[in-house]
C-alpha cells in the first residue's frame, strides 16, 4: 500500500476514527487502526477501529499508488498525525513497517497481524434522517441525565423511542429525567421501535458530528418494534460512520412520573438565571443544597448557611402560586437549565418535595415543549 493525501483531511479522519479505540483493549490488535485502500482506481483510503462494541470507519480522498490494507497502533498514528508539518503526507508499507512522510519529518511505524484483526459489523437498515445539529442538540440536552454507574446498565443509556415522524431521547438517574422531542425524517412511515444506547457512546458521537447535513440513523431492530436482545444501531454523516450495541435491557416508564398539574409555575429568562445559579453555587459543594424561594416578581438563590460561606442572589421572576421555596443539587439544576433553548425558562412545581419540572417554553400556548426535565428536589430543614 502506498499514498499521498492532504495532511489536515489526513489528521482529521485519523484523529476522528481513534475515538472508538479501546483505553484497555482485550487483545492486542484492538489496539490497532485499519488502513484500507479496496483499488486504485477508488481513490479513498477507509480507516476503521473496532472494540467488539463500538465501531467507528471514515473515508478520505488520497493519490493512490499501490491498493493495500494494514493494521497500525491507532493512538500512536492519531499523535502522529496530530503534529505533522502543513505538506503533503505520503504512507507506504514496507514489510512489516509502515513508513509517514511528511515535510522533512519521517516516522516508521510497525505493524500489527492484519489477519487477526476482526471483521468490523455491517451497517443495519438505514431507519431515516434527521439534521445532524438538531441531533446532536438533543443528545446534548439529555445525556446528562444518564447515571455513570455501570451496576444498572438501563441508568447508562439514552433511550431513543422512533413513532412515525417522531423521535424521543430520554434518560434517567433516578433522581431526575430528561426528554427531548424532535421530528425526524422516517424512511417508513408507520415505524415504531426504539434503542437503548450507551450514553457516553451516543454523545461522543454526536460531539463528532460535522457541521451541516443530515444523520442517518440505522437500526437493527426496525420492523421488530423492540430493541430487546441483540441489536445495533448506526450512525453515519458526511462519510463517516458509528455502530454500537444497544444495552440489553428494558428501559423505565417515565412518562407517568411527570406530574398532571401543578401548583405555581415560574418563568424567568435563562441565560440570567444560569449565570446567577452558577454564581451562587460557588459556595456550594456536591452535597450542599441550592436553594431557590419564589414570590409574586422574584426568585431568590441563595447557597450556604450558619458558618460556613453564604451566597445569595434576586433576579425578576413571573410567578403563579403560593410562595414556594425548595433546594436542588447545583450541577442537577444547571444540567436542566442549560438545556433548555428558549429565552424564557418554566419552572413547574406541586409541592417543594415532590419533583419540579423545568422545561423551554412550547411553541403553542399551552402545548407541550420540546424538552421536558424533571429534577427531585432536596430535602432541607
Amino acid at each position: 500500500m502506498k499514498f499521498r493525501v492532504d495532511r489536515d483531511a489526513f489528521a482529521d479522519a485519523v484523529a476522528w476514527t481513534a475515538r472508538a479505540l479501546p483505553a484497555r483493549p482485550a487483545v492486542p490488535v484492538l489496539a490497532g487502526m485499519r488502513l484500507d485502500i479496496p483499488d486504485a482506481a477508488s481513490g479513498r483510503l477507509r480507516l476503521s477501529s473496532f472494540d467488539y462494541e463500538v465501531s467507528a470507519r471514515a473515508a478520505v480522498d488520497v493519490d493512490v499508488d499501490e491498493p493495500g490494507g494494514v493494521l497500525v497502533s491507532g493512538r500512536l498514528l492519531a499523535e502522529i498525525a496530530r503534529n505533522l508539518p502543513p505538506q503533503p503526507v505520503e504512507v507506504a508499507c514496507d514489510g512489516s513497517r509502515v513508513l509517514v512522510t511528511c515535510g522533512g519529518a519521517r516516522f516508521t511505524l510497525l505493524t500489527l497481524p492484519l489477519e487477526d484483526y476482526p471483521t468490523l459489523p455491517d451497517m443495519p437498515k438505514v431507519a431515516g434522517s434527521l439534521p445532524g445539529d438538531v441531533f446532536a442538540a438533543a443528545v446534548r440536552q439529555v445525556a446528562p441525565a444518564a447515571s455513570r454507574d455501570d451496576t444498572l446498565p438501563m441508568l447508562t443509556g439514552v433511550h431513543l423511542a422512533f413513532s412515525g415522524e417522531t423521535l424521543t431521547l430520554a434518560a434517567t438517574d433516578r433522581y431526575r429525567v430528561a426528554v427531548r422531542e424532535l421530528w425526524w425524517r422516517s424512511e417508513l412511515p408507520d415505524i415504531t421501535a426504539s434503542a437503548l444506547v450507551p450514553a457516553r457512546t451516543l454523545a461522543d458521537t454526536a460531539r463528532s458530528l460535522l457541521p451541516g447535513g443530515n444523520v442517518d440513523i440505522a437500526l437493527s431492530t426496525v420492523g421488530a418494534g423492540s430493541s430487546q436482545g441483540e441489536g445495533m444501531i448506526g450512525f453515519e454523516h458526511g462519510g463517516r460512520r458509528t455502530t454500537t450495541r444497544l444495552i440489553d435491557s428494558e428501559f423505565i416508564k417515565y412518562e407517568s412520573r411527570f406530574p398532571d398539574e401543578f401548583a405555581a409555575r415560574a418563568q424567568v429568562a435563562t441565560a440570567p438565571l444560569i449565570e446567577a445559579a452558577k454564581r451562587v453555587a460557588l459556595v456550594a459543594d456536591r452535597s450542599t443544597p441550592l436553594r431557590l424561594s419564589f414570590s409574586r416578581g422574584e426568585v431568590v438563590l441563595e447557597a450556604g448557611s450558619g458558618d460556613d460561606a453564604q451566597a445569595r442572589e434576586v433576579l425578576e421572576a413571573g410567578y403563579e402560586g403560593e410562595e414556594i421555596r425548595v433546594a436542588f443539587g447545583p450541577q442537577y439544576l444547571l444540567d436542566g437549565l442549560t438545556a433548555v433553548e428558549t429565552d424564557t425558562v418554566h419552572l413547574n412545581f406541586t409541592t417543594p418535595t415532590k419533583p419540579a419540572v423545568i422545561s423551554g417554553a412550547p411553541e403553542e400556548e399551552g402545548g407541550r415543549p420540546d424538552f421536558r426535565y424533571l429534577v427531585m428536589p432536596l430535602r432541607v430543614s
